[in-house]
């Protein structure tokens, strides 16, 4: 089976501020509750370790960290997790302004990943982002996460709860698993697609 290559990333710069963000010709945001697994995905698209920092404790990555695809004009923002932090409610609360600030000034954004952890999401803050992005008309997936924790059996039904907490439909949500690498190819083709839009 051809597999697809991992995308060249490399990081640019760590802000807490959209309007000092890079020039990009397109972009794709990956957003989410702290903890859902964005840092291992983006690693994980990557083939590398060590470029998205991954912790155990929820609510490290409290900047708008940008990577560039090299060979392209391109970008990825891993943001903030919304949600359950382990971090100043002060700190946690400065997050959504400037999120919502990126998120709907941010001229090269092409697509917001929208990730949902796959074992017990859709939560209710998952449920109020995804309709506030609706809400502003904003270009939205939803990737489910940590696929590899459900057991096989319970796979389908789990699946169909997911996309129907979503209002979505089985194929309009795709499954990824940072630890088999489920749905990575899948991705790393997609997110190809988003950063060379035809001219």
């Amino acid at each position: 089976m051809h597999r697809m290559p991992a995308l060249p990333l490399e990081f640019l710069v760590a802000t807490v501020d959209a309007d000092t963000l890079p020039p990009s010709r397109a972009e794709v945001a990956f957003l989410g509750r702290s903890n859902v697994g964005k840092s291992s995905l983006l690693n994980a698209l990557a083939n590398q370790k060590q470029l998205a920092r991954v912790s155990n404790t929820p609510g490290r990555t409290q900047v708008l960290a940008c990577f560039s695809l090299v060979g392209t004009k391109g970008t990825l923002v891993d943001c903030p997790g919304y949600g359950y932090a382990k971090v100043p409610k002060a700190t946690r609360d400065s997050w959504q302004p400037m999120l919502e600030h990126y998120l709907t000034t941010r001229e090269p954004l092409k697509k917001i990943l929208l990730l949902i952890d796959g074992e017990i999401g859709p939560t209710k803050s998952d449920q109020e982002f995804l309709a506030w992005l609706r809400s502003e008309d904003l270009p939205v997936a939803v990737i489910a996460t940590k696929l590899d924790r459900l057991k096989q059996g319970k796979r389908v039904a789990r699946q169909r709860e997911l996309a129907a907490g979503c209002k979505l439909s089985l194929d309009e949500v795709l499954w990824v698993s940072s630890t088999d690498n489920t749905g990575i190819d899948a991705l790393r083709g997609l997110v190809r697609e988003w950063l060379n839009p035809p001219r």
